[in-house]
């Protein structure tokens, strides 16, 4: 018999947090007068925590997920059985049976532990394709109604269904702003100060761009620069740029755009792109929330040029010729590695409160 075998809850929790949501479980328990056997790290699996429970375990399943904040889930196991998928389906329409109604939507969620002739892919697909057969169900990936797990720990595994919420990154009806950030072109004011600290600033520009994936970045100046400073704060970018989007392209199940730099004199940037919408980012200009409806009309005309200072701000005779200047935050100065984060996250909240994110609602980013 596996040492977790017949542990009636089984509790998720951080790593290095089991001995203490333990304790507090054992606490729980004793509240409400249930005699509870507590297992923490069961078979040196870290991140875990195991309850024998002697009397009602939905009773205190339902006080731990209330009280123990260190429970990030409280899986109720119904079923144990041998780690065979056959045994493994049987039983796992058994729970459902009791568990999931023809009016209920539901998704399997299997974590392996040990070696197997079958992978936690065949398990889901095995288990759920039983499950919709006998209850009439149908799959939800995203937002069951009625999750059902499968934890297996070498020889043995539990059915179990959740006393605690699941929560999604991508949960329905969420905006996906990143092809709507594809149309803004950041046009950033070349930082300049002792060599160190303008490689750090650039580094973190460069990753900021790239964390939104933006259409492109300029560099502009509007004054002769030294060429160290110049190519010291490029060399920032890319490797900011570099460094972000190497994370993305191995965590991201996508394609991802990898943010283009280029380097212009401000005034030309201006030339350049008159005609389309250019914002300002400026303390001097109406607060972000009071002109939303002017920026998301401006969106609505095409590419949207935002230009950005750097110590010094953008100087004011090109506001003359911006279609809108913004402060993203009374009497604060933000720094200047901040303002494309605040920006990005400004616009997304004005283009989806006009509307303009709901043809991205749902769809794959590109």
């Amino acid at each position: 018999m596996s040492p977790v075998e017949g542990a009636h809850l089984i509790v998720k929790t951080q790593r290095g947090l089991e001995d203490v949501a333990a304790s507090h479980i054992a606490d729980v328990a004793a509240s409400i007068g249930v005699r509870a056997t507590v297992r923490v790290r069961p078979m040196g699996y870290l991140g875990l925590v195991t309850v024998e429970v002697d009397g009602d375990k939905w009773a205190l399943a339902g006080k731990v997920a209330d009280e123990v904040p260190e429970a990030s889930r409280v899986l109720v196991v119904e079923a144990w059985v041998p780690a065979r998928l056959d045994d493994i389906v049987r039983a796992s329409v058994e729970v459902a049976r009791g568990y999931v109604g023809p009016g209920d939507t539901f998704a399997v969620r299997t974590t392996r532990r040990g070696e197997h002739d079958f992978t936690s892919v065949d398990v889901n697909v095995g288990v759920g394709a039983a499950i919709r057969e006998a209850t009439g169900a149908e799959v939800d990936l995203e937002r069951p109604s009625k999750p059902i797990y499968v934890e297996i720990f070498g020889g043995s595994a539990a059915i179990c269904v959740p006393a605690t919420p699941e929560y999604r990154k991508m949960d329905v009806g969420k905006p996906m702003p990143l092809a709507a950030l594809r149309r803004v072109t950041i046009a950033q004011m070349i930082y300049e100060g002792p060599r160190d600290a303008v490689r750090n600033l650039a580094v973190r520009i460069g990753r900021a761009a790239q964390t939104f994936e933006v259409g492109e970045l300029y560099a502009v100046h509007y004054r002769p620069l030294d060429g160290d400073t110049v190519r010291t704060f490029l060399e920032g970018l890319e490797e900011g740029i570099q460094s972000r989007y190497e994370v993305q392209r191995r965590s991201y199940g996508r394609p991802v755009h990898r943010v283009r730099v280029y380097v212009y004199d401000l005034y030309q940037f201006v030339r350049l792109r008159r005609g389309e919408p250019i914002v300002v980012t400026d303390p001097k200009g109406a607060y972000v929330s009071r002109v939303g409806e002017r920026l998301a009309d401006l969106y609505r005309r095409g590419r949207l040029n935002v230009l950005v200072g750097a110590r010094e701000g953008i100087p004011t005779g090109v506001f003359r010729f911006a279609d809108l200047v913004v402060d993203l935050i009374p009497q604060v100065t933000i720094s200047t590695d901040y303002v494309i984060p605040s920006l990005a996250i400004a616009l997304v909240s004005v283009l989806d409160e006009a509307g303009l994110l709901d043809r991205y609602r749902g769809k794959k980013q590109l």
